[in-house]
């Protein structure tokens, strides 16, 4: 066992931390998911596909990423 300083300088020095980490008690705090069903004019659809086949991304990603700047602004 190291302690938190000793970890943060191995991290900090670029060495390898893996002996150190449990990943099965790994977590991804306000990452969790959850399906949500929208329902969207045909024209919206029709503007995120192109606008996701311009990027080389899903519209899924599109959307995720838009809504992701909107709220980034809300909270600025």
């Amino acid at each position: 066992m190291i302690t938190a300083e000793e970890f943060d300088k191995k991290f900090d020095d670029n060495e390898d931390i893996e002996a150190y980490i449990d990943w099965s008690k790994a977590t991804r705090p306000n990452l969790e998911q959850k399906r949500v069903n929208l329902d969207l004019p045909m024209w919206m659809i029709d503007r995120l596909d192109r606008e996701a086949k311009r990027l080389g991304v899903a519209r899924q990603a599109i959307m995720k990423i838009f809504l992701a700047e909107k709220l980034e602004k809300l909270s600025s």
